[in-house]
């Protein structure tokens, strides 16, 4: 188990947590930021992300020793459990939708980026950035793929509270075997797209590469990015 300990910064807004602690590597000891709304909030990809107030948006520095470099994959998914497991206390299904996405009823309530940095096939820190849907509102334009907790369970939850859990799980005892059983669309059709082709498969699964297993044609084949979305609804 992880030892919580961390320099912490609170700010009522602030661009971006990540861009922020990315600017601290050099200093050398873990760190949390945690900003009550963010102004220029990024996804993977450089993707914008709604960070309005209501809504927890942090992010966390921590430097590892002897830490394989392929073991990179895990950082990211240590943290999506963490989410999942802090939902789950409050009766929510979570499931994450390969690689970074929490979904709720089919619906994004959290998104993570993870950057990891190499050194001599180690991974000297990572640093994660969680955006976790909580009491903010959504526009419009978003409800349709993405929710809340309050909205998911039908009243405003304590920010205070679900930040103290997600960091209790994110320094937790951790196996892959968690974010494996908690893959959405898994066993059903999909449509991937790679390099801009889609084409449809069954998800049969991920490993710990964080490659995913996709029935194509009949062969099972591996995959390390890409799209992925939901073709069609039911198990085959």
């Amino acid at each position: 188990m992880y030892e919580m300990k961390y320099k912490e910064y609170r700010f009522e807004t602030l661009p971006s947590t990540q861009a922020f602690l990315r600017e601290k590597l050099h200093e050398g000891e873990d760190l949390l930021a945690v900003a009550r709304e963010q102004t220029q909030g990024r996804g993977t990809k450089n993707r914008s992300f709604d960070c309005g107030q209501g809504g927890l948006w942090f992010s966390l520095l921590r430097f590892h020793e002897n830490t394989p470099a392929r073991d990179a994959f895990l950082m990211m998914a240590r943290a999506a459990v963490a989410v999942c497991k802090t939902l789950e206390e409050y009766g929510l299904a979570p499931k994450i939708k390969w690689a970074n996405d929490v979904l709720v009823d089919g619906k994004k309530i959290c998104g993570i980026l993870t950057e990891n940095r190499l050194q001599r096939n180690k991974i000297v820190s990572t640093l994660w950035g969680v955006g976790l849907n909580v009491n903010n509102v959504l526009s419009p334009e978003l409800t349709a793929i993405a929710t809340t907790m309050e909205a998911a369970l039908g009243r405003a939850i304590d920010l205070q509270t679900v930040e103290e859990s997600l960091l209790a799980h994110f320094y937790g005892e951790f196996a892959f075997a968690e974010y494996a059983a908690r893959l959405a669309y898994l066993g059903e059709a999909v449509q991937f797209t790679m390099d801009g082709e889609p084409f449809e498969a069954v998800l049969n699964g991920v490993n710990d590469r964080g490659e995913l297993l996709l029935a194509v044609g009949g062969e099972e084949k591996r995959y390390a990015y890409g799209e992925i979305t939901l073709r069609y609804k039911g198990r085959i």
